[in-house]
């Protein structure tokens, strides 16, 4: 009964030592006797027991976070830049017998490849080329890791700290440049407000001069209406008188007050000047009823 026992405890060992299990993401790098026999995917394995050994690889991303360290730039100041590699294994065998230790190895080579990139960049260059450097440093490892089956996926600085002096030196520029900005921002709208001031006043100048302009000539117009209307009515009256005169029946009365009118025009206000009449008949009868109304106001 305990030879049955025994034999069933070695089946099992066995059996565990011959069946292995691979997740989805892994892959199993087989050796018999210390030598390379075969690589296997997911699943399940048959290994030949106590003879057959697997290693397993992990096909999945992984990140390696590089140690800070002190670069100096291509104008000779000291800067701390940090970076994380992302990678993946695409080659079992080569990631298991190619590199020892790859965290350590990727790690040195990246540093190392930092230095020289960021060594030929000036300060300035080197905080605002990120993209360039994560570029540089990806193609750089990526081939120097081929032969070891991995691949790396990316490459992000995650930070570039420049002295404390410089630090406080760009602060004081970036205030200063704001500054600048912000007074020619002022003064570009001070200056629109002026240029919109001016036009405005020259628009209520103009509109000004226009309304002027536009009364003077009703003023104009008014003055000419009246003009002619004056002037034909006094053509009026003339042609009035003519008729009269020259058809043979002057009115008296009119004829008295075109004379009157003529004598003012002649005397042009002078009070000293007297005119008479050489023909008594006709006119002088009709201004004897004016002369004895001057001598009755003379007498009040």
């Amino acid at each position: 009964m305990m030879l049955y026992i025994l034999i069933l405890i070695v089946l099992v060992i066995i059996g565990l030592k011959s069946v292995r299990i691979l997740r989805p993401y892994e892959k199993g790098v087989v050796e018999r006797l210390g030598k390379y026999n075969r690589t296997v995917g997911s699943g399940v394995a048959i290994l030949i027991p106590f003879i057959e050994k697997i290693v397993k690889v992990d096909l999945r991303e992984q990140v390696v976070d590089v140690p800070p360290q002190e670069v100096i730039t291509k104008d000779n100041t000291v800067v701390v830049v940090d970076c994380v590699i992302f990678y993946e294994v695409v080659d079992a065998f080569n990631a298991t017998y190619n590199v020892v230790n790859f965290y350590q190895a990727i790690t040195k080579l990246a540093q190392t490849n930092l230095r020289n990139i960021v060594g030929d960049l000036e300060l300035d260059e080197t905080l605002t080329s990120r993209e360039m450097i994560n570029a540089e440093l990806r193609e750089v490892l990526d081939v120097a890791t081929d032969k070891w089956g991995s691949k790396v996926v990316r490459v992000e600085i995650q930070k570039i700290e420049p002295p404390q002096d410089i630090v406080d030196a760009m602060s004081k520029q970036m205030k200063a440049e704001r500054y600048k900005r912000a007074s020619i921002l002022e003064a570009e709208g001070y200056k629109q407000s002026e240029i919109k001031k001016s036009e405005g006043d020259k628009q209520a100048a103009i509109l000004e001069a226009e309304g002027q302009a536009e009364s003077l000539l009703r003023i104009a117009e008014a003055d000419k209406k009246a003009a002619i209307l004056r002037a034909e009515g006094e053509a009026a009256a003339i042609e009035k008188v003519y008729s009269a005169i020259h058809e043979g029946n002057p009115d008296d009365g009119l004829i008295a007050v075109k004379y009157l009118e003529s004598l003012e025009k002649i005397a042009d206000g002078n009070a000293s000047k007297v005119f008479l009449p050489l023909d008594t008949s006709g006119v002088l009868g009709s201004v004897a009823g004016i002369a004895e109304l001057f001598k009755e106001d003379k007498k009040e």
